[in-house]
């Protein structure tokens, strides 16, 4: 999955004494995109440093993995600061086109994503609306003015293999991923996960399940989540009716029909895997 770095590690403590170098990794963000340099017929991918920003000089500690300390560059403009040679803007979704290395690198990306959102939706207090400050002593947001403070928030949500028999259960969504996936949704106010389960299979597909199974866990950064994966049989009627406003597809697949995502990235993937293995 996209956090196995092994033998690299991600060290998210927060630092607020951190001061940059020359060699600090940048990471730049711009309406959903980021300052990268990626060699397509190598398929490498860098971040800037400070020495590539030249004038710039405003950062915020974000994280390190393995020594290398990432930072993010808040106010950079790229109308007005300079963009490194060689360097352009890519989105989250053509880092997931195919596999680039350093791997941690990529990682880190989708790490980044998820604080860069968090402090960019709360520059400004929700309760009194003045601007806020960072903290001298953690990750949070002050607000200078009624004291408010603001901590990052991870989404809980599910993914769920559902089975029967020998058939797993795979969906399409009606837009933007276009492969295989698995039953999946976040957990509302007032309910457990297994609950979450319960009632995302039942909204998408119309089916009852029991013997509700903990798998493994993935962060997934573009929707601040923390997916947590679930495998579960169906119980009685296994007729699917399906959500056709958020899926196009939802179907049971024997294992040896089971078609795999392009890249071996997310959770989900891995769950069908190990199903179409006989693991699962």
């Amino acid at each position: 999955m996209i956090q196995d770095i092994y033998p690299k590690k991600l060290n998210n403590s927060y630092n607020p004494a951190a001061k940059v170098n020359d060699n600090s990794l940048i990471v730049v963000h711009d309406a959903g995109k980021f300052l990268l340099k990626i060699d397509e017929d190598n398929a490498t991918i860098a971040f800037p440093t400070v020495k590539d920003l030249k004038d710039y000089n405003n950062y915020i500690y974000l994280f390190q993995v393995s020594g290398e300390e990432f930072f993010y560059a808040p106010d950079f403009d790229k109308e007005k600061d300079v963009i490194p040679d060689g360097f352009d803007f890519y989105t989250m979704k053509q880092l997931r086109n195919y596999y680039l290395n350093p791997k941690h690198y990529v990682f880190a990306s989708y790490t980044a994503i998820q604080l860069i959102d968090w402090y960019e939706a709360n520059r400004f207090c929700g309760k009194c609306g003045n601007k806020n400050e960072l903290s001298k002593t953690e990750r949070a947001l002050v607000c200078p003015s009624c004291g408010h403070v603001r901590y990052p928030r991870i989404n809980p949500a599910v993914i769920v293999g559902v089975r029967n028999g020998d058939k797993l259960l795979l969906t399409k969504y009606r837009t933007g991923f276009a492969h295989n996936a698995l039953v999946a949704g976040f957990t509302e106010i007032g309910e457990t996960i297994e609950e979450t389960v319960e009632r995302e299979v039942l909204e998408e597909t119309g089916l009852h399940v029991k013997n509700i199974t903990y798998y493994k866990s993935q962060p997934w950064g573009i929707a601040s989540d923390i997916l947590m994966g679930f495998y579960c049989d169906v119980d009685g009627d296994d007729t699917i009716s399906m959500d056709e406003s958020e899926l196009k597809y939802a179907q049971w697949v024997s294992r040896e029909d089971i078609e795999l995502q392009p890249l071996e990235y997310s959770l989900t993937n891995e769950m069908m895997k190990q199903f179409k293995d006989g693991i699962k």
